[in-house]
């Protein structure tokens, strides 16, 4: 049963790669990679279970409160590359340097 869970982690993480990697939206790059903590949060408390601590709640519930912090910058930051440039793709970014 706990070895379905870590191969769902898994699948979740290797999914949420996929779509950093691949696409140039920042709303879908940023969904991804919040798609790759909550495959780690998974992964925490899987294992967390399988050794009856709870050390693997208290670190997913401090990703998470990392992760909501993360999403309101990282929100921030796309309405104002949105209201300036006009366009949410990734190569945007590249126009911030200098």
């Amino acid at each position: 049963m706990i070895h379905n869970y870590l191969t769902l982690s898994v699948i979740l993480f290797c999914l949420g790669i996929l779509g950093v990697i691949s696409r140039r939206n920042v709303f879908i790059v940023f969904m991804a990679i919040e798609l790759m903590l909550n495959a780690a949060n998974l992964g925490f408390v899987t294992l967390s279970r399988l050794h009856l601590s709870m050390d693997g709640h208290v670190l997913a519930l401090m990703v998470m409160a990392v992760a909501a912090a993360e999403a309101a910058l990282a929100l921030a930051v796309v309405i104002l590359l949105h209201k300036h440039k006009g366009k949410l793709d990734t190569d945007v970014f590249n126009l911030l340097k200098g």
